[in-house]
């Protein structure tokens, strides 16, 4: 039997036992799905919160609590911003496979450029992608999504998370391969360059700050698609996918 899910944030559900539906998930439920009144449905928060709750007319009827599920990763990936639909891509299957959070990083040679309100608007577009991508795949919790945000932001993010080990994707380095400077670590940060890769400066920056330089191997890959294969494989050596 499927159990269709619905994400609803917490602050509606600490409201009460009952949830009215929103315009779009009252369409998705009657007229997409299909359901009837009475129907069971998942509910999550996103913030790894699970539970049962019943269809009652334009509203739900929340239930029980389900077991929550255990997260022995914490995965940071920080992605250079793409152009198009890219950055859409990338949210959707780094949620998918399990990113905690994601940064998108405004790299100096980021072909995509964007001014504080743009990229703030470009922030909510991903917190909804990240949102749909957690309902589809099972996820309870959504990983936290934020706007464009400079180098200095995540240097400041390392320096409170002192356990937490950055690894810089340089494709110009031929040392440590990326999976073996992952295996064992609970906590990590994975940087990932834009088509024409990290400036030197970012480099130099990067590895003063911290940082370790890893490889993927000799093939070169599109900003798009190392960001998550350098994620499936922080999993993969880990346990947790593959």
């Amino acid at each position: 039997m499927i159990i269709h899910r619905l994400f609803i944030p917490p602050d509606r559900l600490v409201a009460g036992p009952h949830v009215k539906l929103t315009p779009d998930q009252a369409r998705h439920l009657f007229t997409v799905l299909r359901l009837q009144s009475g129907a069971e449905v998942e509910v999550f928060d996103g913030q790894g919160g699970r539970f049962s709750a019943f269809v009652s007319g334009d509203q739900l009827e929340i239930g029980r609590a389900l077991p929550r599920d255990p997260r022995r990763l914490d995965v940071v990936l920080v992605q250079a911003v793409a152009k198009g639909e890219k950055m859409d891509l990338v949210v959707q299957k780094a949620t998918e496979l399990g990113a905690a959070r994601i940064m998108p990083l405004a790299a100096e040679r980021a072909v995509v450029r964007l001014e504080a309100g743009r990229g703030s608007t470009r922030a909510d577009r991903w917190r909804r992608v990240a949102q749909e991508a957690a309902r589809q795949c099972g996820r309870a919790d959504v990983p936290r999504i934020d706007a464009p945000s400079p180098w200095e932001d995540v240097f400041s993010l390392l320096r409170a998370e002192a356990d937490r080990r950055a690894l810089l994707l340089d494709p110009a380095d031929d040392g440590l391969r990326l999976g073996d400077a992952a295996r064992g670590v609970p906590r990590s940060l994975v940087a990932v360059g834009p088509e024409g890769g990290f400036s030197p400066a970012e480099r130099q920056r990067a590895v003063e700050s911290g940082f370790l330089p890893v490889t993927l191997g000799k093939r070169v890959l599109r900003t798009e698609t190392a960001g998550l294969a350098a994620l499936a494989v922080v999993l993969h050596v880990n346990g947790e996918l593959g």
